[in-house]
């Protein structure tokens, strides 16, 4: 029974989708004027390992996340450069698929971007304003944050004591023409030269919290069952949210709230943009093998902090290397394994194993208890493998669990490249120098062989080999 900690209700709660076997989720995605840092990444990972394993338990997920494509920090960039906020946002959603490809994350089934749905953000907008939860003042429009009665529920804070200015995206100027410190905009009035759209209130802009009640609801209906994103988006993002779709739609919005936590650097700061303590994945991909940065995001707890460094990245990098050792050792003794056998003790260890993986993580996605179930099927691959005798079907039911297992944390396993004709012939002339006793030939080709990357090893069922990451 898969069991979900919402951030509404501060408590873990069994999972039950809107309608069985379905799951509706969004989770807010990035603002699109720079790549994406590691800190965004995170988030990411977090909901596509979530997603992963609801696919995995058998759910047709479909999963909505964002592109915030216009906004201040996109028209400064846009302005710096000479060029329109379009093709700012073009460029860097471009790099955002790149980025996310190469650490193996799953495109969302819809990507929408705000600049798409001006007219649907426009009526939404305009239908707060009728049932006076929103007001026009000198151009814009603001929300009436303290009108609506459950303001603050999902951050745990008293709306008196809220200050306003809570979240980057509004300026200081909006300020004395709200009625209310703590209202926040819903349409921003245009200023010169600036990118705008023709509304019923002037010519102007969406607020950034509006496009993600007007898109998740387009997308998912008007109460959906997931919404996700980073701790920072609790309060002011996600709490407005709530206020603009329920004073809209008269409906629960979301029924599980789920967010993960920071990315930290020295001294246990946050990493962010706004800090300038950042680094990107477009950079990172760059120095360091994508699969160990997927792991290094996916492996510790959606709900912590998590420490960025070069030894925690190693850290990855080495288990990691162990459970492709395990199974990449595996594999290659299917070359030698006799056909298949009983094999109800290896069958009842697998099964077993997986068993645990899943009560681990139906905890609330504990994927640092589940790898500890897949390090306990790379013992069992380790043991089985060092047998003088294995059989074909024992092989492939352990590396199907692992394959299955190491793959909700986005994982690939079987994504080792094949030998070049050069190569391959290379690993055959060594085989013979080694079979005729000419070692220094062998050493010699085992260490050009190295200097192109590609890493042999000597077991008793032959050479096997592995590209060096």
């Amino acid at each position: 029974m898969l069991k979900i900690f919402n951030t509404l209700t501060r408590q873990k709660e069994e999972f039950k989708p809107i309608t069985p076997r379905e799951v509706n989720m969004y989770v807010c995605g990035p603002t699109v004027y720079n790549y994406i840092h590691i800190g965004n990444a995170r988030s990411i990972v977090a909901f596509d390992t979530v997603r992963r394993y609801l696919e995995f338990l058998g759910y047709d997920v479909k999963f909505v996340s964002n592109f915030t494509d216009v906004d201040d920090k996109m028209i400064k960039e846009a302005n710096k450069e000479g060029i329109t906020v379009p093709e700012v946002a073009d460029r860097f959603i471009k790099a955002f698929y790149e980025d996310i490809a190469a650490i193996n994350v799953q495109r969302a089934t819809i990507n929408p971007r705000a600049t798409d749905n001006i007219q649907e953000i426009i009526d939404f907008i305009a239908d707060l304003v009728k049932k006076d939860y929103a007001y026009e003042s000198q151009g814009d429009v603001f929300y009436r944050a303290r009108k609506f009665k459950h303001y603050g529920e999902l951050s745990d804070q008293n709306i008196d004591q809220l200050v306003e200015g809570a979240s980057e995206h509004i300026g200081d100027t909006e300020f004395d023409k709200k009625q209310d410190p703590i209202d926040f905009v819903l349409w921003k009035k245009a200023k010169p030269g600036e990118i705008k759209w023709d509304s019923p209130w002037g010519e102007g802009r969406p607020g950034w919290h509006i496009e993600c009640s007007v898109m998740s609801t387009k997308y998912l209906g008007d109460t959906f069952d997931i919404h996700g994103g980073g701790q920072d988006l609790e309060f002011p993002h996600h709490e407005n949210e709530i206020a603009q779709s329920e004073a809209k739609t008269g409906k629960k919005f979301v029924n599980y709230w789920m967010h993960n936590g920071f990315v930290t650097v020295e001294n246990n700061e946050k990493m962010s943009k706004s800090l300038g303590n950042f680094v990107t994945v477009h950079d990172l991909v760059k120095t360091t093998n994508p699969q160990v940065l997927r792991f290094f995001l996916s492996s510790t707890h959606y709900r912590r902090p998590l420490e960025y460094s070069k030894t925690n990245l190693q850290k990855a990098a080495d288990n990691l290397d162990k459970i492709k050792t395990a199974y990449n050792n595996l594999k290659f003794r299917l070359d030698d394994a006799t056909e298949s056998v009983d094999i109800e003790n290896i069958q009842n260890q697998v099964e077993r194993i997986i068993t645990d993986f899943r009560t681990a993580m139906d905890d609330d996605f504990n994927v640092q208890n589940g790898l500890t179930e897949i390090f306990n099927l790379v013992s069992l691959a380790n043991n089985y493998s060092s047998q003088e005798t294995v059989a074909k079907n024992a092989v492939n039911v352990i590396l199907e669990a692992m394959v299955n297992l190491t793959s909700i944390l986005g994982v690939q396993l079987d994504s080792q490249q094949d030998l070049s004709a050069e190569i391959q012939n290379m690993v055959d002339q060594r085989d013979q120098a080694r079979a005729n006793k000419d070692f220094a030939t062998s050493d010699k080709l085992r260490d050009q062989l190295k200097e192109m990357g590609v890493i042999l090893e000597d077991t008793p069922q032959g050479t096997r080999w592995h590209i060096d990451d």
